[in-house]
């Protein structure tokens, strides 16, 4: 599977800023670029997507910056994915020829369990620190 590159920054946008949920802490888009090492001309407007999306909420000024719109319990990768790039869990087929309406129906299934596996990825566990291996010379 391909995923594109500002579908992984939303990703890690939204991890970060589930790192530091406590409903109030606000950061700044600086930071939040720094962090995951992406460009910050880039990363503003994924989270505009985000926040449209009523994923993220942002706040102006000197002391501006974002945080997550809901806890990172009640977030998900599927909504990640549909604020940022609809186009992976849409497709169209024809259903023309002998095999066109199974083969569609076969994708379907595929894209319906997509979604399901994407809804079951919360914020929580895209923010987890994961040990790097630690090899012994």
């Amino acid at each position: 599977m391909r995923i594109s590159q500002k579908l992984d920054y939303a990703c890690r946008a939204m991890a970060q800023l589930a790192k530091r949920f406590d409903g109030r802490t606000i950061t700044r888009l600086e930071e939040l670029a720094q962090r995951e090492a992406v460009s910050a001309n880039f990363l503003v407007q994924i989270l505009n997507d985000l926040r449209r999306a009523g994923l993220v909420e942002s706040r102006r000024g000197k002391s501006g910056g974002y945080l997550l719109a809901r806890k990172p319990d009640a977030i998900n990768l599927r909504e990640i994915v549909e604020a940022v790039e609809p186009t992976l869990l849409s497709f169209s087929m024809k259903t023309e020829g002998d095999s066109g309406i199974s083969v569609r129906a076969a994708w379907e299934k595929v894209a319906n369990e997509l979604k399901q596996n994407l809804a079951n990825v919360t914020l929580v566990q895209l923010s987890e620190k994961s040990e790097a291996p630690m090899f012994y010379i």
